[in-house]
């Protein structure tokens, strides 16, 4: 009687060429994909080892303020200038509703027509002010900061925004296909291999090189639902056209972007003092009292300047978050409110929007998201390398049978 032979089956013709794409690309990108990965999972915490290195500044530490005047915004320019001597104007001011925080003033100018990031800005620097003395605490050079690297060379390999985007999100693309057919290629045949699929059934006498395969396969699984989100988020700032595709999903079909630029100065300019900026100040803080901080830019000419119809307040309300927003429109030169565009005026589309760097960085619900997103960053990083692995002892070991 024959002995019968149980042959394995051979993968279908589609899962074969999945395999060579997904292998041929890892190959091609793998490195920039670690590189993205990793810059993206140091940057997960900036804010709260900011937070912490800063405590002393972020803090102005001023006594008995509630009988004491917070200083006019022009005053304390002036002051800020006289004690730091910047080349620059400053750019803007960030006013905190708590009175017990300092203002942080910014240096910020750009130069689109330079190459790389050092060059593309002349200046990004910090301040750290005390608004009942205008002292200043403590400066940083944002600029040449760890990160403010980490974050360009997450976003644009240090080149130039403008096509530094593009360096990076066509290999975003690429590894968005690398996902989709990592999960073809994971899909089990059978109920034998589901075991294995979904977690690790290792024993003491399990060889690395089959811990390396699962961790690729089983982590790369758990990853890619989170993997997937970062990805797209990540595509949003290098694509304008996800953007659109996102906005006009999420907001039921519209096409047009709500557009405010029709709202603009008409008072004279010989109304605008130095108490604008004030009256606009106390306005914003009389509607958002349990706010964060808004910003205020100061109207000085910029290295890439252009015509703004009005002057716009970027109101923030949560401390860890972008993404619950408030845009206010004054009149320049009168200093009077003449729009609101509060989040409950706004549609899904311009919510998700809003909410896209929030998703990216991990911030969207503080530090538990954050966490999660440190953790598939990481496991991003790991993918390349331990699927080099793979292929590296694949090669050898056809190399020994040939």
């Amino acid at each position: 009687m024959k002995k019968k032979h149980h042959h394995k089956k051979k993968p279908s013709f589609f899962k074969k060429w999945t395999a060579k794409l997904h292998l041929w690309f890892g190959l091609c990108i793998g490195l920039l994909i670690f590189i993205i990965a990793i810059t993206g999972a140091l940057f997960v915490f900036k804010d709260e080892i900011e937070n912490i290195s800063r405590k002393e500044y972020i803090y102005h530490q001023e006594q008995n303020i509630d009988q004491k005047q917070i200083l006019p915004i022009r005053v304390i320019e002036k002051l800020v200038n006289e004690q730091t001597n910047e080349k620059y104007p400053i750019h803007w001011i960030n006013v905190p509703i708590d009175k017990k925080l300092s203002y942080q003033v910014y240096w910020y100018e750009h130069q689109p027509d330079q190459w790389n990031y050092f060059d593309e800005f002349p200046i990004y620097k910090l301040a750290y002010v005390n608004p009942y003395t205008g002292k200043v605490l403590q400066v940083y050079d944002e600029k040449n900061g760890f990160f403010a690297i980490v974050k360009s060379i997450h976003w644009s390999f240090l080149l130039k925004q403008d096509w530094g985007t593009y360096v990076v999100g066509i290999p975003v693309v690429i590894f968005l296909i690398m996902l989709i057919s990592g999960i073809i290629l994971w899909w089990p045949k059978n109920k034998a291999a589901r075991k294995q699929r979904f977690s690790f059934q290792w024993k003491d006498t399990t060889k690395w090189k089959r811990k390396n395969y699962d961790l690729h396969n089983i982590l790369g699984f758990y990853s890619s639902i989170f993997a997937l989100i970062l990805t797209i988020t990540g595509l949003f700032y290098a694509f304008f056209a996800v953007q659109a595709m996102m906005y006009v999903v999420f907001s039921g079909g519209e096409t047009v972007y709500p557009d405010f630029s029709a709202i603009t100065t008409k008072a004279p300019i010989e109304m605008r003092n130095d108490k604008t900026l004030d009256k606009i100040s106390d306005k914003v803080k009389e509607l958002y009292p349990t706010a964060y901080a808004f910003s205020l830019d100061l109207g000085h000419p910029h290295l890439d300047d252009h015509e703004h119809p009005n002057f716009s307040v970027f109101v923030r309300h949560l401390s860890y978050s972008y993404h619950k927003n408030s845009s206010l429109i004054f009149d320049e030169n009168s200093g009077e409110l003449l729009h609101i565009h509060d989040p409950k005026d706004k549609n899904f589309g311009e919510k998700v929007v809003a909410a896209n760097y929030d998703i990216h960085v991990g911030a969207i619900l503080g530090l538990p998201t954050k966490i999660i997103g440190f953790v598939v960053s990481i496991i991003i990083a790991s993918m390349p390398v331990t699927g080099f692995m793979i292929w590296w002892g694949r090669r050898k070991k056809t190399q020994i049978n040939n």
